[in-house]
């Protein structure tokens, strides 16, 4: 029985996408790749961020969730992540709209491009447990992708 692990996405089969580890006994996230070729302009006021591919989806049981942050030289790089810390729910995993293919938001605070190439270590998949306060009700179903939790 699966508990938590990655997949790549449908439309990235035959792209050499790696399926992320840690890189010590003692890491707490998996590295993850970038899929493709991206690239990052600096950052102006009102533009929005870079969305970075990564050509994977994670699964996990219910009570868990992951998420996704930077890894600690991006903001030395000049990489900070949009959203601070992705937050991604056990349901978005091979949801209809993209299949759950997550990916990493970045804005640029250089004054020059950074160029992510495919195979960058672009941020860490961390898996956690949650906790539901007494008396929880909650019916609703996704069916949103990326950066939603519509619900039916």
């Amino acid at each position: 029985m699966k508990e938590r692990g990655f997949e790549v996405v449908k439309g990235y089969e035959n792209q050499d996408i790696h399926l992320p580890i840690r890189k010590t006994k003692y890491s707490a996230g998996y590295d993850i790749e970038a899929a493709k070729e991206v690239v990052i302009p600096p950052y102006q006021f009102g533009m929005k961020p870079t969305l970075i591919p990564t050509g994977l989806k994670a699964y996990c049981k219910e009570d868990e969730f992951y998420i996704l942050v930077n890894r600690s030289s991006g903001p030395k790089k000049g990489l900070v992540m949009a959203n601070s810390v992705g937050v991604i729910d056990a349901d978005y995993y091979e949801n209809e709209t993209n299949d759950g293919h997550f990916y990493f938001q970045y804005y640029n605070f250089l004054d020059h491009e950074i160029v992510i190439h495919k195979g960058d270590a672009i941020g860490q998949v961390i898996f956690l447990n949650y906790l539901k306060v007494d008396h929880d009700i909650c019916g609703g179903k996704r069916t949103g992708g990326f950066g939603t939790t519509d619900t039916i």
